[in-house]
């Protein structure tokens, strides 16, 4: 089961949204940011003091050893541990994947057999010197988003391999019928559902189709700072649709990055120049997602993994079946340019399969570490993807276009900020100012031993 709160869709911009104080039968507050009430600051002065008292109690080296491994690994430090290794590998998947696509719609020297390549945004590049020489040979967004959509057939069959791994006891049919039984009970018919597959599966494949086509005039590192404002996004629609908590710093963070994305969009002028357009479609991608996200919570709601495997493979399945004439008449009219005997297949498969697993770990790994450790992957694919992009084809992050994305990163992580932010700087606050007073007492007593000054 997902977590109270929590979107099943890739990358998780919204945390649980939880009280002050969450207290389990043991009466310790769990999560990532865990405090205490302070509801009566009598209670809270006493517990300090006697803690003050513990701490200066002498200890062995063999129980402060003990509680430092206790400490280490307990069932907090575990999930850490395993958030890291998650953004690791929600960092590399994400990159790999958009610099694979990026890779397709590379212009490719055509009269010889030198790997060189130019990318298609050529500002201030003479391309006539590159006419005879260079062609390209493969452009269709539309189609590499087909293909990459179909990936995610495979949702299910993954999660159907692991449950019959992990659970002996439970046959094929038990779990098929669990994935679907869960769906019945919150009173979807057959008909109804498949129409909500349909709508999503198109939402799905028009927000992937303007990130891949803005990745056709835009750097790589560009459109996934772009697409990174869906945090913002996503907050806007949960506070209107799904009534979440206001939170004011979280609308200054909406508004940092809007001015980000307005600083992308003018960072090359906006006469002859194709930036404008593939910032707003990079934009409009990151507000797709975050669309697709917060109806998902309003008509699915809570959903178990079964659920979540299920609706990704029929989605899938609906994208495989019913838009493939599409894809295939953007061909056949000229619209998309597709050569089969130059078609680089290596980098759609790695592409599909990276996209692949980016999703599966946006949306499974929760069960092994908290949600913001996936989200934190989404922006820290940006300074990894500006060094690909630096190194591969020699670009310059500085100016307006710098300062966008500086905008858009520190909104994002404002964003990620707690409800109950204040909360945790006046506990901070109140530490600091204990610890100091507490200093104080022996400063004064080792002035009481100095020797006084003798007036003669």
């Amino acid at each position: 089961m997902t977590r109270d709160g929590d979107i099943p869709t890739i990358f998780n911009p919204r945390r649980t949204r939880t009280p002050s104080v969450l207290v389990t039968d043991e009466g310790v507050a769990n999560g990532i940011f865990t405090h205490t009430d302070s509801v009566s600051s009598q209670q809270d002065t006493v517990t300090s003091a006697e803690q003050n008292v513990a701490t200066t109690q002498p200890r062995g080296f063999r129980s402060r050893i003990k509680s430092c491994s206790s400490s280490l690994c307990s069932k907090n430090a575990r999930k850490i541990y395993c958030g890291i290794w998650v953004t690791v590998c929600v960092t590399g998947s994400w990159v790999g994947a958009t610099h694979c696509v990026k890779y397709l719609f590379l212009s490719r020297q055509v009269d010889s057999d030198d790997p060189v390549f130019i990318p298609r945004d050529t500002t201030g590049v003479n391309m006539t010197a590159f006419s005879r020489h260079y062609s390209t040979s493969f452009n269709a967004p539309f189609f590499t988003t087909w293909f990459i959509t179909n990936w995610t057939m495979l949702f299910f069959p993954l999660y159907f391999i692991c449950r019959l791994i992990s659970q002996h006891c439970k046959s094929a049919s038990e779990i098929f019928s669990e994935s679907v039984r869960d769906f019945r009970d919150k009173g979807f018919t057959a008909a109804h559902f498949l129409t909500r597959c349909s709508l999503f599966c198109l939402l799905w494949v028009v927000t992937n189709y303007m990130y891949i086509r803005a990745l056709c005039i835009l750097l790589s590192t560009d459109v996934m700072a772009l697409f990174a404002t869906n945090v913002s996004c996503v907050y806007l629609l949960s506070w209107v649709i799904l009534h979440e908590q206001f939170v004011g710093i979280r609308i200054m963070a909406v508004i940092m990055c809007d001015t980000g994305i307005a600083l992308l969009a003018y960072m090359d002028g906006i006469t002859g120049s194709p930036t404008l357009g593939g910032v707003v479609l990079a934009a409009s991608a990151g507000a797709g997602s975050a669309v697709y996200k917060v109806l998902f919570k309003k008509v699915i709601g809570e959903a178990t993994y079964g659920q979540v495997a299920l609706f990704f493979s029929l989605i899938g399945m609906l994208n495989a079946a019913l838009l493939w004439p599409f894809s295939l008449g953007l061909i056949l009219t000229g619209v998309e340019t597709l050569h089969w005997e130059r078609l680089p297949w290596p980098a759609l498969l790695v592409a599909s399969a990276l996209s692949l697993v980016a999703n599966l770990l946006g949306n499974f790994s929760v069960a092994l570490t908290y949600d913001l450790f996936i989200t934190l992957g989404l922006i820290t694919s940006v300074p990894v993807s500006a060094a690909l992009d630096v190194v591969l084809y020699g670009a310059h992050f500085e100016g307006m276009k710098l300062a966008g994305m500086i905008l858009i990163a520190v909104g994002f992580f404002l964003v990620m900020f707690p409800d109950n932010w204040p909360d945790y700087i006046t506990r901070l606050l109140r530490n600091i100012i204990m610890l100091s007073h507490s200093a104080r007492p022996s400063f004064y007593k080792r002035e009481d031993r100095l020797p006084s000054p003798q007036i003669h």
